[in-house]
């Protein structure tokens, strides 16, 4: 399953000081978490994000051991609107599975998925708290509305071709998948919250529903950590994970990550490791403002023409 971001760079880390729309100065990228951000690449933006894992499973009650690999790739695409984003998720996986007088291998997509991602609420959008520069104390207490969440859905499509072993059904089927975002920044805006409510495979006889929680620090312009729980539960599979990683920015639209996954049973017991690597294309993007914005700007562009004319009057009354 493709890793969310989570949301990893100081760039995404500082969003509010921005005053434009979903698109930040340096890549906003989803890996290495499980969870997917509440703010979309932005307009005419295409992002790819990819990355190579290995896996180690241990089930005591069924004894078996697997070991095997496998390959994420996300692709994002903004259209039509800055809060939009079109999204394609895709994992293959290889592995080997060991039992006391026999083994087989599987190799398949073990997720397909077509979608896409809106901002419903951004709390971001009249620009940053302004500072007040008669009071210490004013802009250092606890800022109330950073509980306020910027808030997204996701909706698209889990396809399963016939025969996939990672299927729960030997047939093929298309099932939906909805997701409710949410993202908080906190303090400095260095700290990041971010929750994915998730309902999965919805038409077919496996519904899947689950949650992400991912906590990400960003420690200087370039590095950033984070930790993460995830938990899914259904007829065929459940599990709870938890997550730890780190990412680097490499430049304004390229980033690297690694990230550990584990849990706490062994039915099956689960290892994961990855690196990834992510990657935007933003040539073609123009900076939007946000309308809040713009009739700030223009609030403010009256009020200097209007005390202009009102000079002008005053200088004209003083020699007449």
């Amino acid at each position: 399953m493709n890793f969310i971001k989570n949301v990893f760079f100081a760039s995404i880390l500082l969003l509010p000081q921005l005053f434009f729309a979903q698109y930040t100065d340096v890549i906003n990228s989803n890996r290495p978490g499980e969870t997917m951000s509440s703010f979309a690449v932005g307009k005419t933006v295409f992002q790819a994000e990819t990355g190579i894992f290995g896996i180690q499973e241990k089930h005591d009650l069924l004894n078996y051991d697997a070991a095997g690999f496998g390959m994420d790739l996300t692709l994002r695409y903004g259209a039509f609107l800055e809060e939009l984003e079109f999204i394609v998720d895709l994992q293959y996986q290889m592995e080997n599975v060991d039992y006391p007088y026999s083994s087989i291998k599987k190799n398949d997509f073990k997720q397909t998925i077509f979608g896409a991602k809106y901002l419903l609420y951004d709390p971001f959008k009249n620009g940053p708290k302004k500072v007040n520069i008669y009071s210490w104390k004013a802009n250092h207490k606890f800022n109330w509305n950073q509980l306020i969440p910027a808030v997204s859905i996701f909706a698209g499509a889990n396809v399963v071709f016939s025969g996939n072993p990672y299927s729960f059904s030997p047939e093929s089927s298309v099932s939906p998948k909805i997701m409710l975002i949410t993202q908080n920044h906190f303090g400095d805006g260095k700290w990041v919250f971010v929750t994915n409510i998730i309902a999965d495979y919805l038409t077919t006889d496996y519904p899947s529903y689950g949650y992400v929680l991912t906590l990400t620090r960003g420690f200087n312009d370039k590095w950033s950590g984070f930790i993460e729980n995830q938990g899914y539960k259904s007829d065929f599979y459940s599990d709870a994970l938890v997550r730890g990683g780190a990412a680097y920015l490499l430049g304004k639209n390229m980033q690297i990550d690694a990230s550990l996954t584990t849990n706490f049973k062994d039915t099956p017991s689960v290892l994961y490791g990855g690196i990834g690597f992510s990657w935007r294309y933003d040539g073609r993007y123009k900076e939007v403002q946000t309308m809040t914005f713009e009739k700030e700007s223009k609030k403010k562009k009256n009020k200097k023409e209007m005390d202009s004319q009102a000079i002008e009057r005053q200088r004209k009354a003083k020699y007449e």
